[in-house]
């Protein structure tokens, strides 16, 4: 199956935990977006009276009649189809709750740029922005992050899972390396709390599939419209 992947072409976001584990599994796609009038296709569906089963905002996938919408829905549906989550139920609901309270920390990540309103611009919301990261960062990154060292500490192996990597891994992966470019001075002094994690990251970005994507002109730098920000304001 060649999947169609719809994003924003021109940020990784949410789309790119997706991506992250279409590259890892091989599966053919089309990031849809990033193609000629991609992105009108894109949003003629968004705005569709006739399409059933609706998405309410990119990133969603098109796999064969299937349209699926939301992040871990969608890593739900691919991760038991790519060797990416176990087939078992309870291994399943598992990998997806890891997913889920990724995405919580992704939601939480984003308002350190924008805490008032996403319509507004980060100029406009400059003062308050710093004053949530100053109180995000004394607590948020080591709860979520300290966590997801405790289940790597339980699972007894390297990734989260145990043995087996997962999509929940990937988009781990991704979180740290975006914290990394948003807050370079900060996850400096925290990478030492979560050594398992950190590990988690550097293991993923060695697979050779992962590698040769990051290397690749698919996979779309960190800029200052996505998730993860670099204002060096925020940072100190």
């Amino acid at each position: 199956m060649r999947y169609e992947l719809y994003y924003w072409p021109e940020i990784q976001g949410r789309g790119e935990f997706v991506r992250l584990a279409l590259e890892e599994a091989g599966a053919a796609y089309v990031d849809v977006a990033r193609k000629g009038r991609g992105e009108q296709k894109m949003i003629k569906i968004l705005g569709s009276a006739r399409e059933k089963h609706l998405p309410y905002a990119p990133p969603f996938l098109k796999a064969g009649r299937l349209i699926i919408g939301q992040t871990a829905n969608i890593l739900l549906y691919l991760g038991s189809r790519h060797g990416l989550a176990p087939r078992a139920e309870a291994g399943r609901l598992w990998v997806n709750q890891l997913q889920l309270t990724i995405m919580d920390f992704v939601n939480e990540v984003h308002d350190t740029h924008h805490p008032i309103a996403s319509a507004l611009y980060y100029e406009d919301q400059r003062k308050e922005a710093k004053r949530y990261t100053q109180q995000f960062w004394e607590r948020r990154p080591q709860k979520y992050l300290g966590y997801f060292e405790r289940v790597l500490t339980a699972s007894g192996g390297p990734y989260l899972l145990g043995r087996r990597l997962s999509y929940a891994d990937l988009s781990l992966f991704q979180v740290v390396e975006g914290l990394r470019y948003a807050f370079p001075n900060k996850m400096k002094a925290l990478k030492r709390k979560i050594p398992r994690v950190v590990a988690v990251h550097d293991r993923v970005a060695e697979r050779p599939r992962i590698a040769a994507y990051l290397a690749s002109p698919r996979r779309i730098p960190f800029n200052e419209m996505g998730i993860f920000r670099y204002y060096p304001e925020l940072d100190k």
